[in-house]
Order: structure tokens, then C-alpha cells, then sequence
């Protein structure tokens, strides 16, 4: 059932929409999601991480775990939330204990993720923002395209349910 990849992409022109398509992801998510965070910097991951706790419930302010490596957020569902930006190998992030995460029942969120992308489970999503180029410059720094992409069952499960859930759907980019 597995098979090929799913994939859908999502124009997000502004933090609104930002913040509404990751709340409508974390909402969806149980224990043992895996959320593959792929963009440049400033692209929004950690906009979109915050976002993801929101729809999971969870109260506390979300940061960057650039320095830290890994954050834990107590909801009714825990987030870890890991950035292996500073790292120098997947050895280095393997090190740390980051298997030992997939025991905690929680979701894991990771950024920064095409850096450890051999460590994580295959069935995850994973979601790639970039910067649209626009004519219009006010809308330049707000505008971001989401390549979402799914490659397990539950992945996929998560991928639909996204694509059905109307605040979500709305911003689906529409084929020219």
C-alpha cells in the first residue's frame, strides 16, 4: 500500500496562512508522526514548528533548538523538537540519542531534516518551504510555497486528511 510518494504543494502568502496550515497539520498528528522540516533560513520552519504545538495543544512558547539541539513540549501529546543545523554529521545527531525519541510516544518535529534524512523513519512527512519571488515587493517576504511529501502509510493517511480539511485545502496551490 505504501508504493510511490504523495505529494501536494501549498502557496502560503502570509503568517496567517502560515500558522493556519500548521495548526490544521498538528491537530491531525499522534505519537509516532515524524515531521521532516527542509528550507533555507528564514523559510519558516520554526513559524511552522510553533504553529504545528499550537494544533497539538500545546501552551508553551515554541524556540529555535538551534543552540540546544532538541526541545521537549509537555501537551497531550509531546513534542520533540530537534535542529540539527549546528551539527557536522549524522553520526553527531545519532549520537546524541535521537532513536531514542521514536520510544517516547510523542510527534517528532525536525529541522533542518536533509541533513539527517538517512535517521529518520520512512514514513514521515516531509515538508519543504522556499520563498516565492513575487513582482509585488509587499508581498515578497511573506510568501511560501509548501512541497509536502508523504512516503508511508500513515504519512499518507495524514496527507489526505490535510488536503480534506477545508482551512488547509484553500490554500492548495492550483495547477496553471
Amino acid at each position: 500500500m505504501d508504493g510511490a510518494s504523495a505529494r501536494l504543494r501549498y502557496v502560503l502568502t502570509s503568517l496567517e496562512d502560515t500558522r493556519a496550515w500548521g495548526i490544521a497539520l498538528g491537530a491531525q498528528l499522534h505519537s509516532g508522526d515524524v515531521i521532516a522540516l527542509i528550507g533555507d533560513l528564514g523559510a519558516g520552519k520554526t513559524t511552522l514548528t510553533q504553529a504545528i504545538a499550537a494544533g497539538m495543544g500545546i501552551t508553551d512558547p515554541v524556540t529555535s533548538p538551534t543552540f540546544a539541539l532538541a526541545q521537549e513540549y509537555l501537551g497531550p501529546t509531546p513534542l520533540f523538537h530537534f535542529d540539527p543545523y549546528r551539527l557536522d554529521s549524522q553520526e553527531a545527531f545519532h549520537e546524541l540519542g535521537f532513536e531514542d525519541y521514536f520510544e517516547r510516544r510523542g510527534v517528532i518535529v525536525v529541522e533542518w531534516a536533509d541533513k539527517v534524512l538517512d535517521l529518520l523513519p520512512q514514513d514521515r512527512l516531509t515538508v519543504a518551504l522556499s520563498e516565492v519571488e513575487q513582482v509585488d515587493e509587499a508581498l515578497y517576504e511573506s510568501t511560501r510555497r509548501l512541497c509536502v511529501e508523504a512516503n508511508g502509510t500513515r504519512s499518507k493517511q495524514l496527507l489526505a486528511q490535510l488536503k480534506r480539511l477545508p482551512q488547509a485545502a484553500r490554500l492548495l496551490e492550483q495547477a496553471s
